[in-house]
């Protein structure tokens, strides 16, 4: 836990400790000074829940469109160059970097396919893997979820939707550690740099050969769908599709593996509320909403100035990021009473964990739906479910997202 005074913040945002537990010092920034420049962070960070929404809302002001791609313009022009291909994959629109109405319209293409109803025909797909890795893992009397469960759950969901061959599977998921780890601050080093180009060299020629692949020979898998809409409806480019490509594994990964995790770890470390989830199974869906506020999968957003603006008194300049802190406003007390009590049963639960507005994430049914069929699948199937280690190990790698580097359990 880290609890410090205003003249130590800037230190403390980039400390291990604040990774592990961010929540005291939150609360005193959201208390003391909600809208906060910190040149430690690279950025505004907004703590508020109020302040959040109107970013969300505001895409003239606050914009997805080139703010991953600034990461490296704090380099020198020799250092910078070395990171070409880097800016040139975030230069190039796709679904997570652009805005109405280049948004909208990618959205378009990708919004039928991951709807309620679709995701909905996917249950029983879903529910079969779950009970393939259950039983593989109950053969040993306990796993750790994060390898065996939560994280080989999503990426094999994701593939087997866009048609990604069983023996590559693996493949995404180092990618996606790869291309994540520079997010969160504005200035990252370039050894996360380096790893996220390294990444993005790699999955862009798959995902290049994979287009090839389905013009030749159409499938029925959505990577078929999108060429299609590419080729012959011409609503989406190769560039901005293998930019989507790569989002919707990325993230799609990344969220649902730490929804799950953390929700696993969550439940066994509030023994009442597993226990009242026992006797109450038809709890299980406002435990995921809970779940997504308490330990939010994705713990800050970044937003581009694209002009000056002005937000809760403090003024803004173009080209300048903010930082929304998703942790911060799903624990914002004036939303949520006892905020940083995990309560199954809590009610009008309005928590900005998928986002808002334009951007609310595309996959966020999907993913509420493999959390709910992984979680609901293990926590029945195995009624002395316990941790082996009460101290949770939380990735400090990964500042954009909230996910424990293990999470070893006995059945």
């Amino acid at each position: 836990m880290i609890s410090t005074a205003k003249s130590n913040w800037e230190s403390a945002l980039v400390s291990h400790e604040f990774l592990q537990d961010p929540y005291p010092l939150l609360h005193q920034m959201r208390e003391h000074e909600p809208i906060y420049w910190s040149d430690s962070i690279g950025g505004w960070i907004l703590t508020r829940y109020d302040d959040i929404m109107a970013t969300f809302k505001d895409t003239e002001s606050f914009s997805n469109e080139g703010r991953l791609g600034k990461a490296v313009e704090y380099l020198p022009p020799e250092k910078r160059a070395k990171y070409k291909p880097f800016e040139d994959h975030y230069a190039t629109k796709g679904l997570l970097h652009s805005d109405p109405p280049d948004h909208t319209r990618m959205r378009n293409v990708i919004v039928k396919d991951f709807t309620p109803n679709v995701v909905e025909q996917m249950r029983p797909n879903i529910q079969n893997v779950v009970n393939h890795l259950i039983e593989d893992a109950e053969k040993n009397g306990g796993m750790d979820v994060i390898p065996e469960f939560a994280s080989a759950l999503p990426v094999g969901v994701i593939a087997e939707i866009l048609g990604v061959p069983r023996s590559d599977r693996h493949l995404f998921k180092r990618w996606t550690d790869m291309i994540l780890g520079f997010q969160g601050v504005n200035k990252p080093s370039e050894g996360d740099l380096t790893r996220a180009q390294d990444g993005l060299q790699e999955i862009r020629p798959y995902l290049t050969n994979m287009i090839e692949e389905r013009r030749k020979q159409p499938r029925k898998d959505l990577m078929s769908k999108f060429v299609t809409a590419m080729t012959e409806e011409g609503r989406i480019s190769e560039s901005e599709l293998i930019n989507t490509c790569v989002t919707l594994f990325t993230a799609g990964h990344e969220t649902t593996l730490s929804l799950i995790s953390s929700t696993i770890y969550t439940l066994l470390s509030h023994p009442d509320q597993l226990a009242l989830l026992r006797k109450n199974p038809d709890l299980l869906k406002s435990t995921i909403e809970e779940s997504l506020r308490f330990e939010s999968p994705v713990s800050r957003q970044t937003r581009l100035m694209k002009k000056d603006a002005e937000l809760g008194g403090k003024k803004m300049k173009k080209d300048q990021i903010v930082f929304q802190m998703l942790n911060a406003a799903n624990r914002d007390p004036a939303y949520f009473k006892d905020p940083d009590t995990f309560n199954i049963r809590r009610e009008n639960n309005r928590h900005i964990a998928f986002g808002f507005g334009p951007h609310f994430c595309i996959g966020a049914t999907l993913a509420r739906t493999e959390a709910f069929i992984a979680v609901g699948t293990l926590i029945q199937r195995f009624p002395n479910l316990r941790l082996v280690d009460a101290k949770p190990d939380w990735d400090s790698e990964k500042r954009n997202s909230r996910v424990l580097n293990k999470l070893p359990v006995k059945f």
